[in-house]
């Protein structure tokens, strides 16, 4: 695959060492140009310059790739070397030096890792030099490789860079996309919850008023469904979820409403609740709300359905807010209580009664509040509390 030329000229300037090599080329050959270039089979650019003869090449510049020994380069993979040019048998006359005034001359070939020619470490004088015996080189391809490394460095951090570019921009509208789409969503749900609730007035049949009970579940369960993912979306686009805190209201009777709303939605689940505040604590109703709805049906969904579902709210011993929600069943392995916050994390199981959002945007709701939400599980009950310490 050949080099990107643009890419390749942005390497080589990104590449620090790159001027310090070109001084000590000069320095120690006694030559008065020195450069690297990007070559490829139809363009020579150079990418870094040090001309100390007036030679009026500066970096970005580029020379028509026939007039360049580096093109001879390219396409063996081998070095150009003379010490001069007008005793040269292989150079003398060659329209090249002719050209440019060469006398003494050096170009070595820049390979990555990959094998593809990058293109050349050149240096050259209008006076004749000693390069084809002695250290110079050896130096030129030590240096060279060197140049290699770090420019293929350079290209794999700007890739990467791009790449992680690309994936936040799909990040991005993927979340609006869900946005949308949730916010599409509550219009024709809401009609449908309201249609249900509009028959259920009416006198119906036996039969009839199942099918209504299980379109209210079901249309219930996807504005739950919608809520989440517009929930993820707001969290993710807007860096975090937005709270409306009130003190006034009594938090006790929010937390009633939530629990007598799940037992009327599965009037088959025991829940036991116990509530013990003596203190108004300033939350976010609505969120604490959901937070409460979120463990509730988690409860339900994962516990044993023969044994009680337990809700606890007070304060603890340090006077922080405390809110648990616990069931019996099996308990969750450590491994998989590391990952259930995450979202769309769907463990326990492969249940498929829903996204997998639940416990991740209650953990957001916690974390909204500065508080914590955790999780401890064993053979007796597992157990979600979201403790919030309290100012003064």
């Amino acid at each position: 695959m050949t080099i990107d030329v643009h890419e390749g000229i942005a390497a080589i300037q990104a590449v620090n060492a790159i001027p310090a090599i070109l001084q000590v080329v000069c320095e120690t050959t006694g030559l008065g140009f020195a450069a690297v270039a990007c070559v490829t089979e139809q363009r020579w650019v150079a990418g870094a310059v040090r001309d100390g003869v007036g030679f009026g090449m500066k970096p970005g510049d580029e020379l028509p790739i026939a007039t360049t020994f580096c093109d001879r380069v390219r396409s063996s993979h081998v070095e150009v070397v003379f010490d001069d040019a007008a005793n040269d048998p292989a150079y003398c006359g060659d329209p090249i030096t002719q050209l440019y005034g060469i006398a003494s001359y050096i170009s070595v070939p820049i390979v990555l890792a990959d094998g593809r020619f990058f293109g050349t470490l050149c240096a050259l004088d209008s006076r004749p030099a000693q390069l084809t015996t002695g250290p110079t080189v050896p130096m030129f391809r030590l240096f060279a490789q060197l140049i290699a490394r770090h420019v293929e460095d350079q290209m794999l951090v700007v890739a990467s860079r791009a790449e992680l570019a690309e994936l936040h921009e799909t990040h991005e509208l993927r979340e609006q996309f869900i946005a949308v789409l949730g916010h599409d969503l509550r219009s024709p749900i809401a009609a449908i919850q309201g249609a249900a609730r509009l028959l259920a007035r009416e006198p119906q049949s036996a039969r009839a008023l199942t099918v209504i009970e299980l379109l209210q579940q079901t249309s219930g369960r996807m504005a739950r469904l919608v809520d989440h993912l517009l929930d993820l979306a707001r969290g993710r686009l807007a860096g975090g979820l937005d709270l409306t805190q009130d003190a006034s209201r009594p938090l006790a009777a929010t937390l009633d409403q939530v629990v007598a709303e799940t037992r009327a939605a599965y009037p088959g689940r025991e829940i036991r609740a116990l509530c013990t505040l003596d203190r108004p604590v300033l939350v976010d109703h609505a969120r604490l709300a959901q937070l409460l709805a979120n463990l509730l049906n988690n409860a339900v969904i994962h516990g044993a359905e023969d044994q009680p579902i337990e809700v606890r709210a007070g304060l603890d011993e340090e006077g922080a807010f405390r809110l648990s929600v616990a069931n019996g069943g099996a308990p969750i392995p450590v491994d998989v209580q590391t990952q259930l916050f995450r979202p769309y994390y769907r463990g326990r199981g492969g249940s498929n009664q829903g996204l997998g959002l639940g416990l991740y945007i209650a953990a957001q709701i916690a974390q909204a509040h500065g508080g914590t939400l955790t999780v401890a599980s064993d053979a007796h009950a597992t157990r979600f509390t979201f403790r919030l310490p309290l100012a003064g």
